[in-house]
């Protein structure tokens, strides 16, 4: 996992590079350079605090894994367990993705993913890693299927470093292909606050979950992105606390009403 983390590091980068000459070079203003800034900013951020997290997740989901398998981890074995557990993986990242978005405390902790008023590829590093912490007992169903630990852990890896790709604007529609997967033309619909973009495309790796649960959309017009109440900060720490700020003022303000 580590080497692939130590190719991905440095391809991520020139690939963030490129897409800045490439948008310069044929006039398009995909980037800003505080924008950007501020997006790897909550990347380093979170890289430091994912030196503790994943202890938590895997930890969690080893330690349940003995006692609520139903089936053997011999079934698994082979390629084709490997393509079960990005598909069963991907069908739980649906899920919590899906609550960060409607519960109020986990889309305190994932706005900061949505922040940004630009789309490119830095955007795809602006995470807040608690997040990931919370949402831990979402892919406990894994467990359930029996699926050992280090396939829970190269499907969440595919997972996590499939998703960099889409978070640009350089790539328009893909056909037949933004009906199946999660492609640029289908996130940049996720990351849009257009009334008609709002809470859509879900889908990590396949968007078959949105089409399936209700919460699929095409791109049909110009994406306005950001948030629907803006953060109007370059400062990390304020994009963290921003609506955990606003859960805790809405908490102290019924407090005081009882």
């Amino acid at each position: 996992m580590h080497r692939v983390l130590l190719i991905a590091v440095p391809l991520f980068t020139l690939c963030m590079a490129l897409e800045w000459w490439w948008s310069r070079r044929h006039g398009r203003d995909t980037h800003d350079l505080a924008d950007s800034l501020s997006s790897l900013s909550q990347g380093l951020m979170s890289l430091a605090v994912a030196a503790v997290t994943p202890l938590f997740q895997t930890g969690l989901y080893a330690g349940a894994l003995p006692h609520v398998a139903l089936v053997p981890a011999s079934v698994w074995s082979g390629w084709w367990g490997w393509a079960a557990a990005i598909v069963v993986y991907d069908f739980c990242d649906y899920w919590l993705h899906r609550v960060s978005h409607e519960s109020a405390i986990f889309w305190a902790a994932h706005a900061v993913h949505h922040q940004s008023e630009r789309f490119n590829l830095t955007t795809a590093l602006r995470q807040e890693s608690f997040y990931a912490v919370m949402g831990a007992p979402f892919f406990l169903p894994m467990a359930l299927l029996g699926m050992p630990v280090h396939l829970y852990l190269g499907a969440g890896l595919f997972v996590l470093l499939y998703q960099f790709w889409i978070h640009t604007e350089l790539i328009g529609k893909l056909g037949w292909l933004d009906r199946v997967i999660s492609t640029p033309s289908n996130h940049r619909v996720h990351h849009a606050v257009n009334p008609g973009y709002l809470d859509k495309n879900y889908g990590a790796v396949l968007v078959i979950w949105d089409r399936m649960f209700g919460s699929f959309a095409l791109e049909t017009e110009p994406c306005v992105y950001g948030t629907v109440k803006p953060l109007h900060s370059w400062s990390p720490l304020r994009a963290i606390g921003q609506f955990y700020g606003e859960l805790f003022r809405a908490r102290a303000g019924h407090a005081a009403l009882a």
